[in-house]
Order: structure tokens, then C-alpha cells, then sequence
């Protein structure tokens, strides 16, 4: 067991501490069995034992989608195969998602983060509002969605909340005010879970609505724990968006929860040479992401060839579209996870 004040931090660094219980097996090789509770150390993700980490994962495509993509045999390829260190449960708000079920969708993401935790890895939980881009539109939603999955899985350590997923047409100023809205409805039953938010612009700091990154690296967000999401799309998102994400990542905790080699459509070619730059700067850093996505849809960003889904085969490269094959390679070359 380990005592954690409401940041994260180790007990002793506050008289206020709380106490949760690593799940998986002690002294096992699972990513969440190594790493156990994430917190924020400066501006990087670090372990159980302060050290920096980088964790690769797979997005889901829309559960109200492609759930039937996420079973016993893709689990399997994602976890043995892939070498993946969490997966992230993009549940949409709208677009056919959550707000047509609140019931379905909230108990498919229960039974994700069950199976994540039993198989040994992290669980990204995307409130992926999309349309409309204010997060504030969702905001008693949101409430009702995270007060649920944190009391459940409040005692899990496997647990990553990204409460907003791609903020568009809407100020950095209203972005921050749901956020600060937000982090106190978890951090009252969870208070030491990792919490992520995206940032306008579609989550680049206001880069793609021509803003430079000071508007959110001067204005922050109150909390703890915390880290900012940046996304990008290679073949539509060049040195220049390289740029922002070097800089914003040397000024506070960012965790890239959306990529893709292709354009921001998910779609058409694919461009290995700058998504290649990506990975690069994102070893160098330790900057954990996530890739889109883990399905069969025919657009080129899905991973498996159409129809993959339908059977029970999803490990090796004869079910992968070009990007799957590059992606895995990249995942298969895991993080060191240094314990000392």
C-alpha cells in the first residue's frame, strides 16, 4: 500500500494523505504492475517512483461505433502483441454517443476499465465531446458521467480521466473555467488519480485558431495532478506544430492523447517522415501518447483492414493497414519504467 497526499505525492510531503492499493501482481511485468499510481512530477509523467515515464497506447474509435472491435482476441493483440500500456475509451458526447444512453455507454466504459485493470494496464477515460466544441455545453453530463466512474474505480491506480477531448471554436478562457469546474467534482471522490484536459483549437494551445500558446502557458489551470492534452495529425500538421508541442511540453505536463500519420480527417496518405519527428521528439521527452485508432474502419487511420473485426484474429501485420504496422512497431519498443 502506498500513502499519496491529494497530488500524488509520496506521504510526509503532506498531513494529508490518502491510501489506495496497487492492483495487479506484485512484482509483475504489466505496465501498471511496474508503475503503479502516476503523478505529476514538474513538467513529466512519472511512476510509483518518481521517475519519468513514457506510456504508448491505442485509442478506440467511437464506441457507439466500433465496440464491437474491443474483445477478448484485440485485447489480447493490444496487450501481448502490441506491448500497448493503456488503452483510451473514446466515448462521443453527441454524434450518437453517450447523451442518446447514458446508461449503455457509462457501463461499456465500467467494463473497459475492468478488463484494462485486470489486464494489467491503464485506462484513459475520453469524455470525447466534439460537437458542440464547448465543453461547457456537457457540463452537467460530465458531472453525472465522472461522479459515477469515480466512485466505482476510486480505489483503482490504473485510472487516467481526460475530461475534455478536443475543445474547438470556443475561447481558452471557457475552456479553463470547465476544467476548474470539473477536477473538483473527481478530486472529491478520487483525489489522486491523474486528470487530463484538452485545449481549444482541437487541443493544439490554440494553435490552430491562430493563437500563439501563452494564452494557456499565462493563464493555467488551478489543480493538481493535472496535464494538458495536445493532438495532431502528421500529414496536416507540420514542423510547425512540432514546434508548438516542443515548446509547450518544456513549460507544463502535456500527455499527447490523439495523434494520427494522416490528415486531420483520419484519412488519406499517410506521412511516416514527420510522424517520425513526432515520435522522435516525443521519446526525447518522454511525452505519452496515444494513437488513432484501434479499428477496422476503411479510413485509412484504423489500424485493421476492413473487416478485421468481424473474426477473431487481430495479432501480427497480415490484419494491418499500413499505419497499423508502423504504429506497432513503434509501441513494441516499450519505455525502460525505471524503478530506481
Amino acid at each position: 500500500m502506498q500513502a499519496r497526499d491529494a497530488a500524488g505525492n509520496l506521504s510526509g510531503a503532506s498531513n494529508s494523505v490518502t491510501v489506495k492499493t496497487t492492483p495487479g501482481t506484485p512484482g509483475g511485468t504489466r505496465p501498471h504492475d511496474i508503475n503503479g499510481l502516476l503523478r505529476v512530477c514538474g513538467v513529466q509523467l512519472c511512476n510509483q517512483y518518481g521517475k519519468p515515464i513514457q506510456l504508448r497506447g491505442m485509442s478506440t474509435h467511437g464506441l457507439q461505433w466500433y465496440a464491437q472491435c474491443i474483445k477478448p482476441a484485440s485485447w489480447d493483440a493490444l496487450v501481448d502483441d502490441w506491448g500497448g500500456d493503456f488503452i483510451r475509451t473514446a466515448m462521443y458526447i453527441q454524434e450518437g454517443g453517450y447523451e442518446t444512453n447514458p446508461r449503455k455507454f457509462t457501463d461499456l466504459v465500467h467494463s473497459y476499465i475492468e478488463e484494462a485493470t485486470r489486464r494489467g494496464i491503464y485506462v484513459l477515460i475520453d469524455w470525447h465531446q466534439l460537437t458542440p466544441g464547448d465543453p461547457n455545453a456537457n457540463l452537467s453530463r460530465a458531472k453525472t458521467f465522472f461522479t459515477e466512474i469515480a466512485t466505482r474505480h476510486k480505489d483503482k491506480t490504473n485510472i487516467i480521466y481526460d475530461i475534455a477531448n478536443e475543445p474547438n471554436e470556443v475561447s481558452w478562457a471557457k475552456v479553463k473555467s470547465y476544467a476548474e469546474q470539473m477536477i473538483p467534482v473527481i478530486r472529491n471522490i478520487d483525489p489522486d488519480s491523474l486528470i487530463v484536459s484538452g485545449t481549444h483549437g482541437w487541443s493544439t494551445f490554440g494553435y490552430s485558431d491562430g493563437e500563439d500558446a501563452s494564452v494557456v502557458l499565462n493563464n493555467k489551470v488551478n489543480a493538481t495532478n493535472f496535464m494538458y492534452s495536445f493532438h495532431f495529425y502528421a500529414n496536416s500538421h507540420k514542423q510547425d506544430y512540432i514546434n508548438v508541442l516542443d515548446r509547450v511540453s518544456s513549460a507544463v505536463p502535456v500527455f499527447v492523447t490523439e495523434f494520427g500519420t494522416q490528415t486531420a480527417s483520419g484519412d488519406g496518405a499517410n506521412d511516416f517522415t514527420t510522424s517520425q519527428k513526432y515520435i522522435d521528439l516525443m521519446a526525447r521527452k518522454k511525452i505519452s501518447w496515444a494513437n488513432w485508432n484501434f479499428s477496422d474502419d476503411n479510413r485509412s487511420g484504423a489500424v485493421f483492414k476492413t473487416g478485421t473485426c468481424s473474426g477473431n484474429n487481430f495479432s501480427g501485420t497480415s490484419v494491418l493497414k499500413p499505419a497499423g504496422v508502423w504504429v506497432r512497431e513503434r509501441m513494441r519498443t516499450p519505455d525502460d519504467f525505471p524503478v530506481s
